[in-house]
């Protein structure tokens, strides 16, 4: 595995969370594709190069891990701007979506393209051989169904090749992409090594480590609740819900569009205008600073009340437990109405982190210890191994 390049993928609902290498690279790129023409027309194509490539990612892509091969793709801040643009449903499954796959791939050729002279994968003319182990994961419903030895065996011995066509500094590139080994991890799970462990996965969080806690991941499709005691996850207990929060920025959207004639282009703009610094639950209407606080709290209350209902039948079948974290990018934009409800009703032991960065990231960050520390026993036991000395017949 010496030329394999360590890689830490979250797939979230919102965005695409990447770590790279030594941690010498992330990514982070608006989960949204919309399916487009080879040529598409550019405005000074000329100065295409002068430009950022994650605006402007166009892609080709091959791989038989797809419903549609061979498809072009607008992928991120380009796809958002598209009449045809998609985010992942309510009520789909992450390892069955071309969506997910082809995040996932538009990542890995990036950061190959961007990294192939430090990476030591192998270029000829404009083609890039890249070797990746993989660490990412799927929500904890899809993993108890089993679906991620499927995706798992999707990504395995196939090579999937990704094509830039009209992108910024990366035109005619084509990555060949090959995984030598891929771990999916329960996201619950995941977001227990983030709390407790450092990237060596020594223990950081000692207070933590012995307590019987629930880990609350609220996602965009989905919500993983983690009992953890006797440091595991308890899998008979851990439950995952099709509830996320994509449906409400959806419908906060539709009567944003629907009152004010204002389209905003994805969800990634509704959680903006919510979770914004200054003028949080306005947005502009004919050039008037105008509130949409009506719509953004009925609709979000409404959901904040589903999540603590659902935090309150997992704490009572699970009564010893002493903490509730809440983590992901639906935990940032539900934190206030969690803590009003939980101020005025029960009164849960529950926490946030008041970073914002370190929620949003927590997947990815977990996924790259867990895929690091793999690799390096990996190593370790092939060079152990090597040492070995060879028995004469």
């Amino acid at each position: 595995m010496t030329n394999s390049r360590i890689a830490a993928v979250d797939v979230g609902n919102d965005s695409i969370k990447a770590i790279f290498g030594k941690l010498d690279s992330e990514l982070n790129i608006p989960n949204v594709i919309a399916r487009d023409v080879e040529d598409r027309p550019v405005i000074g194509i000329e100065e295409l190069d002068s430009k950022n490539p994650l605006e402007g990612i166009h892609i080709r892509v091959h791989s038989p891990a797809l419903k549609e091969n061979n498809a072009i793709y607008r992928v991120g801040h380009l796809a958002t701007k598209s009449d045809n643009a998609t985010e992942l449903d309510p009520g789909s499954s992450k390892s069955e979506e071309d969506q997910t796959l082809v995040m996932l791939f538009s990542a890995l050729a990036l950061d190959a393209v961007q990294k192939d002279s430090s990476t030591g994968f192998k270029k000829s003319g404009n083609v890039i051989d890249a070797n990746y182990t993989l660490g990412t994961g799927l929500p904890l419903r899809e993993v108890k169904e089993g679906k991620d030895a499927g995706y798992r065996s999707k990504l395995l011995g196939s090579v999937h090749q990704v094509e830039f066509l009209v992108t910024p500094k990366y035109q005619g590139q084509k990555v060949n992409i090959k995984f030598d080994e891929v771990k999916v991890y329960p996201e619950g799970f995941a977001a227990y090594i983030n709390l407790v462990m450092d990237n060596n996965l020594n223990i950081i969080n000692k207070d933590l480590i012995d307590k019987r806690i629930l880990i609350q991941d609220i996602g965009g499709l989905s919500t993983d609740i983690a009992v953890i005691k006797n440091r595991n996850v308890d899998d008979d207990k851990a439950q995952g819900f099709n509830l996320g929060v994509s449906e409400a920025l959806e419908s906060i959207r539709e009567e944003i569009r629907s009152k004010h004639g204002v389209e905003l282009d994805s969800r990634r703009d509704v959680v903006e205008i919510i979770t914004k610094k200054n003028d949080r639950n306005h947005i502009m209407v004919k050039g008037s600073r105008t509130s949409v606080h009506d719509i953004t709290d009925r609709i979000l209350l409404d959901l904040a009340k589903k999540q603590y209902r659902l935090l309150r039948n997992v704490w009572q079948k699970n009564s010893q437990t002493e903490i509730c974290y809440f983590v992901g990018g639906g935990s940032i934009v539900l934190k206030d109405y969690l803590k009003t409800l939980n101020n005025n009703l029960d009164g849960y032991n529950i926490d946030f982190f008041e970073d914002e960065k370190e929620s949003i990231w927590m997947m990815a960050n977990a996924y790259y210890k867990l895929i690091s520390d793999f690799s390096r026993r990996t190593n370790k036991d092939k060079a152990d191994q090597d040492k070995k000395p060879v028995k004469a017949n």
